[in-house]
């Protein structure tokens, strides 16, 4: 066992009570999460399928990624954090676009992005209901999906 110094136990206690509040805040926001969820579900199948279609439909998922983020940010700004800067990027590279003629001539480097944030936002939304439904407290043991949540959050 470990023998950790009065100031490393006070680290590690905010650490957890922050984690706790990030869970608090998550599982509040479950029924935002769920009903944005309901959405993905019919965005995936009908999106992914516009994308290699070549179809301007796609750039529909771009609704569905931000919505997600905006009930991410709100967690953000609840719990008095920002968003991981690699996720920020992404979603700025996948949202805000408008279809033009030309985009047809390079479909992928035009709509590949946009495939990304969504799936990435996806993801996160995925994760952060089943993690709000299964745990009542921050594990000390991170299961790989709450690890990724933490690094979104950036507490970790």
């Amino acid at each position: 066992m470990f023998n950790l110094s009065e100031t490393q136990k006070e680290l590690l206690k905010k650490r957890v009570e922050r984690d706790q509040e990030l869970l608090d805040t998550i599982k509040s926001r479950l029924p935002d999460l769920e009903r944005v969820e309901e959405l993905f579900g019919f965005e995936r199948e009908d999106g992914i399928y516009r994308f290699y279609h070549q179809s301007f439909k796609v750039y529909g998922l771009q609704n569905c990624t931000l919505g997600a983020v905006g009930i991410f940010q709100s967690i953000a700004e609840a719990t008095e954090n920002r968003l991981c800067d690699w996720f920020e990027q992404i979603v700025a590279d996948g949202t805000g676009k408008t279809f033009e003629p030309e985009h047809n001539q390079n479909w992928p480097e035009h709509t590949r992005r946009i495939v990304e944030a969504f799936f990435d936002a996806r993801y996160f939304l995925e994760i952060m209901i089943k993690y709000g439904h299964e745990m009542e407290s921050p594990p000390e043991m991170l299961p790989f999906g709450w690890a990724a949540i933490l690094e979104l959050y950036n507490q970790r």
